[in-house]
């Protein structure tokens, strides 16, 4: 798994860098100095009483120059929240395993995986049976360079439906981005659907929970071996571990499956050695990146967890300097 690249937002971080370049792509398509669009920017956010952000006032005032980013294919670097139509073309650096919902009556599937190019790599999340389906098929598998048009930024990540289109491409991208982009924030700024890196004390470890998924589809297997799509099979033994997270703003529960745990303890730890690692990662200060849902049964934010790890104090310390 590739490991991730800690990027703080609140200081001069990607979003910065990406309204800077969104800034320059419009001066190049209008004709008008970088000077012109910034002023333009600043003209539209007074009107509006600031109550819209730069970036946001950016794609306005692009729009009011008549520049559309719909036919144009943009750097994964230049994308924004809140942004429509986009088209890239993209490196699948990570795929993971295609998941089942079931929320407010409705039912379905989410494919998603990690795109990637020279400038940047972003969480990409597909809702259309159509497009779940090619990752299922193993039409499109990780190592493939893909196009996608008509997608939407959320959140940080790039959200195809059904009016969205992917496919394969012929373009080679040879070097591509490969560390996972996650922005800083705090446990207290959280919402539904960051993929974000919080850096955070452990203050509480519950016991692991064991299970057996099916080999093929990852899929939770019944106590006699039964799994729903492929029938018997000879399970794998999984984990689970909950703790809980505190930043000085507020606290998350976080979840971390074998794949994760697994990179600070090992099975037999687990299983037989807990307390005595209980007892060393209880009140930790650690780096962790990954998604924030919501636990529907309880109406609250989880954080699951896809890296977690020591904090580099040298890295840091150069990193507050810079600040």
């Amino acid at each position: 798994m590739p490991a991730f690249l800690w990027i703080d937002i609140t200081k001069k971080g990607t979003m910065i860098q990406n309204y800077q370049q969104l800034v320059e792509r419009i001066a190049r398509s209008s004709g008008l100095t970088t000077e012109d669009i910034e002023r333009r920017i600043e003209a539209k956010r007074a009107k509006l009483s600031g109550l819209i952000s730069k970036e946001g006032a950016a794609q306005v005032v692009a729009s009011e120059l008549g520049i559309s980013f719909e036919k144009e294919k943009m750097k994964i670097s230049e994308l924004l929240s809140g942004m429509k139509k986009v088209n890239v073309v993209g490196k699948i650096i990570q795929l993971f395993p295609v998941r089942e919902y079931n929320k407010e009556g409705r039912q379905g599937k989410i494919g998603s995986f990690v795109l990637a190019d020279e400038t940047s790599n972003i969480r990409t999340v597909l809702w259309d049976t159509n497009h779940v389906s090619l990752i299922e098929k193993s039409t499109i598998k990780q190592g493939d360079v893909v196009e996608i048009s008509n997608g939407s930024i959320r959140n940080t990540e790039l959200h195809l439906t059904g009016f969205s289109d992917i496919k394969l491409s012929n373009e080679i991208l040879s070097q591509v981005v490969e560390s996972r982009v996650f922005h800083e924030k705090t446990i207290k700024e959280l919402i539904q659907g960051d993929s974000v890196g919080i850096r955070a004390f452990i203050v509480q470890l519950f016991e692991p929970r064991f299970f057996t998924v099916c080999p093929m589809c990852r899929k939770k297997v019944s106590e006699t071996g039964e799994c729903a799509e492929h029938g018997k099979v000879l399970g794998e033994k999984r984990a689970l571990l909950s703790i809980v997270l505190d930043d000085g703003s507020a606290t998350i529960r976080a979840v971390l499956f074998s794949d994760q745990l697994e990179k600070v303890m090992d099975s037999k730890e687990l299983e037989t050695g807990f307390e005595k690692r209980r007892a060393e990662l209880l009140g930790k200060e650690m780096l962790f990146s990954g998604q924030v849902r919501k636990n529907q049964l309880y109406d609250n934010l989880e954080f699951f967890v896809d890296d977690w790890k020591d904090i580099d104090v040298d890295a840091l310390i150069e990193k507050l300097e810079k600040t």
